[in-house]
């Protein structure tokens, strides 16, 4: 996926776009860059992240930077962000995008004798796609429409000019742009917790397909919103961070919130209630509080060196890290009937490697507890899982068991009642080696999160979404 960050200040920018760009790291583990501008010129480095943390790498260099305005990205893609001369004049961009027609808009750009300079991992640089579908506009407006007119998939930007940052949100607002103000400017990013520390408030959140620009002297709408929202529902899941709000709502409460909504459908006997860390200990409260069973860390993870597990590009790496941070406690798993509350499966071989050492420190039974519905489509908008194939998901493999065809019925696999989908549920319990196995409907998600479900994307697990092209 991936995260930016931005500022505009009365005075210089460098330390709080620093801090704000490195709250972005939950979100990507690549590629990460700065830029800022001093009046007259840009300011920028880009560094590969892959074997060490953002501050690592950028905290030695801040002295180079100069400027109140500046801009910056965390991301598993491209290398960004990009500088661009232009007839629009120079500036510099960083989105947070997935492109799914990247290869016809490139052939039509070279049809038109246009080029491209930037290359990320021998493959043209998305960001530097949008800058050029930007520059055949008129005027930035005219050029950001063009992006969304032209690009399959979602694209959200910053956009640095000599004397403010242009924002512009993915046309349906799949990711979010929030922005934060204090005495001294304004700040603009993708989770809002990133400038809590840095003594910014909430002021405005851009909504999907809207265009703005800060300036220093305040925020002005260039481009109304589009009507329709399909923020992703998978944001509040995994992706975000405990502290940030979407659309107002609050990242740990809807996880808490998901706790609650399955607790009030389970009656398992349990001694306690546990977590996978990190993100579905939100969960395990509210499943804990709305049953009025303990919660228990009957497995904690190593924070200081391990990362997320899913970033890794080889699946044995994924699975070797998944192990060695998490550590199970013994004391508090011998003998005992524990539900085990997590955000989601995917491929579900962590899963079950998980439960086998759950089982062999000494629990007597494992109950896994999950926060969203079965993971049954690939993701066409962000790089989660349609950065892999949907015969990877584990549902997807199991419908093809049952069905001989893993696109067979999968209507009736997406209905949390139907026999199809209690078949399916069954024989991934199974396949994980647990005593009982439960997923959140997707109706409870959305009572959860607290939007319409005409707001919320949730492709992933019925294969429903607007603007899907």
């Amino acid at each position: 996926m991936g995260g930016f960050f931005g500022t505009v200040l009365k005075q210089s920018c460098v330390k709080d776009l620093f801090y704000g760009i490195d709250y972005h790291s939950h979100l990507g583990t690549k590629r990460a860059g700065m830029v800022t501008h001093d009046g007259e010129l840009f300011h920028r480095s880009i560094h590969d992240i892959e074997n060490t943390y953002f501050r690592t790498k950028f905290s030695d260099e801040l002295d180079k930077y100069k400027g109140n305005l500046g801009i910056g990205v965390i991301s598993d893609t491209d290398a960004q962000p990009i500088i661009v001369n232009s007839h629009l004049g120079q500036f510099a961009i960083s989105t947070v995008a997935k492109i799914n027609n990247i290869d016809e808009l490139v052939d039509h750009c070279l049809e038109n004798k246009q080029h491209f300079a930037e290359l990320s991992m021998g493959f043209t640089n998305p960001t530097e796609l949008v800058a050029l579908l930007i520059t055949q506009g008129e005027d930035f407006v005219d050029g950001i429409r063009n992006v969304y007119n032209k690009i399959k998939g979602s694209c959200s930007m910053l956009i640095l000019t000599k004397d403010g940052i242009i924002a512009a949100r993915d046309l349906y607002g799949r990711t979010p742009i929030v922005i934060g103000k204090n005495e001294n400017g304004y700040a603009l990013a993708s989770e809002s917790h990133s400038y809590i520390n840095l003594d910014y408030t909430t002021c405005y959140n851009v909504a999907p397909g809207e265009v703005v620009k800060v300036t220093p002297d305040g925020i002005q709408q260039l481009l109304q919103p589009n009507p329709k929202s399909q923020i992703c529902s998978f944001l509040w899941i995994y992706y975000g961070y405990p502290a940030s709000d979407y659309e107002g709502i609050n990242v740990e409460e809807a996880r808490y919130n998901e706790g609650r909504e399955m607790g009030k459908h389970d009656h398992v006997e349990l001694d306690y209630v546990s977590a996978i860390p990190d993100s579905g200990i939100g969960m395990a409260l509210g499943y804990s509080n709305v049953r009025k069973i303990p919660y228990l860390r009957g497995v904690v993870k190593y924070t200081p060196t391990w990362s997320r597990s899913f970033m890794p590009v080889n699946q044995s790496q994924r699975e070797h890290v998944a192990k060695m941070k998490l550590i199970p406690n013994r004391a508090l798993l011998e003998g005992k009937k524990v539900a085990f509350c997590d955000d989601s499966i995917v491929r579900g071989t962590q899963l079950r490697d998980n439960v086998k050492m759950l089982y062999d420190y000494g629990a007597k039974e494992v109950h896994v507890r999950i926060s969203c519905p079965p993971l049954l489509y690939g993701c066409p908008f962000l790089n989660f899982s349609a950065s892999k194939t949907e015969m990877e998901l584990i549902s997807r493999r199991v419908v093809e068991q049952l069905e001989g065809d893993s696109t067979k019925n999968l209507e009736c696999y997406c209905q949390h009642d139907s026999k199809e989908y209690n078949a399916m549920v069954e024989e991934i319990r199974h396949r994980m080696g647990v005593d009982s196995l439960k997923f959140n409907s997707l109706e409870s998600v959305v009572t959860a999160i607290g939007l319409p479900k005409e707001q919320l994307c949730t492709h992933c697990f019925d294969g429903s979404s607007y603007g899907h092209k």
